[in-house]
């Protein structure tokens, strides 16, 4: 496993340095981390962040906070620009000592482009810095964790997946396909992961399912794009996973969405798309 990269951040006027980067769909930078902490964000389309095996899913209502020296990799499901903020650990009244999804907000969203500007006053800078710091809100979301196995049977099985996380083989059919028995198979996934199959393969289907859904499409299609016969099986699963709905865990209404996401988002579900009557 390589080693991740260090990426300092020159100083800014304040505590507070704007950087953006633009991602094409399925792009990842390579594992890094930074003596600052960060602040992961996009106005448009949808990033995910992964550290070791936990993934998180940022559209436009969250972001993702980094406390300084975590190694993590960035990437977009969809053409992205990411917004990092990074923020002077010494300079800075927050110090969240884990990865924290955070709810952005209208006025949160027009703040980070704000400071993004190059030329602003360094007085204009500091003040618009001490609004950002105030609006920073936890939510509370946990990753989706899908740990990786070590053994190659259960790679193979493993890597099948998450490439098609609709695969409807059973386990004994992988099983076959690998050339274990259904018992070893199984032996083998709890050591390796720490959690059943079925399990494991819940995750990996509920992480595929936040991207898609993230991008405004409706439950029904997502179901049976991740390998649910019904909406309702899905749903099911999701809250069994992740303790909530699709709608809280991805900030919907209750946060208020920027307008530009609100719209598309409408456009692409016809209104049908995170509802929430299935909360």
């Amino acid at each position: 496993m390589s080693t991740p990269a260090l990426e300092p951040v020159p100083a800014g006027v304040g505590a507070i340095v704007v950087g953006s980067f633009p991602l094409a769909a399925g792009q990842w930078t390579p594992e890094h981390y930074h003596p600052q902490h960060q602040l992961a964000w996009t106005r448009s389309g949808v990033l995910g962040v992964a550290i070791d095996d936990a993934y998180w899913v940022l559209p436009p209502t969250r972001a993702l906070w980094l406390p300084a020296g975590i190694a993590h990799r960035t990437g977009a499901t969809r053409d992205a620009t990411l917004y990092s903020l990074y923020f002077e650990p010494d300079r800075c009244a927050v110090s969240w000592t884990e990865p924290t999804a955070l709810g952005v907000d209208g006025l949160l969203a027009h703040l980070i482009a704000y400071l993004a500007n190059e030329h602003l006053a360094d007085a204009v800078r500091l003040r618009a810095e001490a609004v950002v710091l105030d609006l920073l809100r936890p939510l509370p979301s946990t990753p989706i964790d899908v740990p990786r196995p070590a053994d190659d049977r259960v790679r193979v099985v493993a890597d099948a997946l998450l490439e098609n996380p609709a695969d409807p083989r059973s386990l004994e059919a992988h099983a076959r396909a690998v050339g274990v028995s259904r018992r070893t198979l199984t032996r083998l996934f709890v050591r390796d992961t720490g959690i059943s199959f079925d399990r494991w393969r819940t995750r990996v289907r509920v992480q595929a399912a936040l991207a898609l859904l993230a991008e405004g499409q409706p439950v029904s299609r997502v179901a049976h794009a991740v390998g649910y016969a019904t909406a309702s099986a899905f749903l099911a699963a999701f809250r069994r996973t992740v303790g909530t709905s699709p709608g809280r865990y991805l900030g919907g209404d209750a946060l208020g969405r920027s307008p530009e996401y609100s719209d598309r988002a409408r456009n692409k579900r016809g209104d049908r798309g995170i509802a929430p009557t299935h909360d």
